[in-house]
């Protein structure tokens, strides 16, 4: 009865081997699905991803989350190779009372402006880094006291098809 309440289950080091490799699997999925080689804004395979972990000697943690992980990775990867996280695709509009002075204070936080409109109200689509969506939601929100709209055009902007050779 002891045991059984306070033991722990015995895991082989085949099944912990396995584990492991299964979430620095996973890590690296996570990590290609969510960067993109800033020169070509093209993703990277998981296998190529899979490679680099494997030479900059990444060593999964067995406690910590593989998404925790994944933004070390990436963190640790920027060191040795071209790699980003891919940037989101927003369009917010803001009243236009607000919309100048809320524009000069998202500036910052935006990577570029792909498109900006102003009537009653302004428009504006843009390119940011992931990072800094919270800070912007919840500056739109408490600077326009929920009269502003933000939406996601797209989570990552990547080039997608065949590359072209030249």
């Amino acid at each position: 009865i002891q045991i059984l309440s306070k033991g722990e289950l015995q895991v082989s080091d085949k099944e912990r081997h396995t584990q492991l490799e299964q979430m620095f699997r996973d890590i690296a999925t996570i990590v290609a699905d969510k960067c993109v080689n800033p020169e070509t804004k093209r993703p990277y395979t998981v296998i190529l991803i899979e490679r680099a972990m494997k030479d900059i000697h990444y060593s999964v943690k067995p406690h910590k989350s593989t998404k925790q992980q994944a933004l070390e990775v990436i963190r640790q990867l920027k060191e040795t190779m071209q790699i980003e996280r891919a940037h989101m695709r927003l369009r917010f509009i803001l009243p236009a009372k607000e919309g100048k002075k809320l524009k000069e204070k998202l500036k910052p936080l935006i990577k570029v402006i792909e498109n900006e409109d102003f009537h009653e109200q302004l428009e504006i689509v843009c390119l940011i880094d992931p990072g800094c969506f919270r800070e912007i939601d919840e500056l739109i929100r408490s600077e326009t006291k929920g009269k502003g709209t933000l939406e996601v055009l797209s989570l990552k902007d990547v080039e997608e098809g065949d590359e072209k050779l030249e």
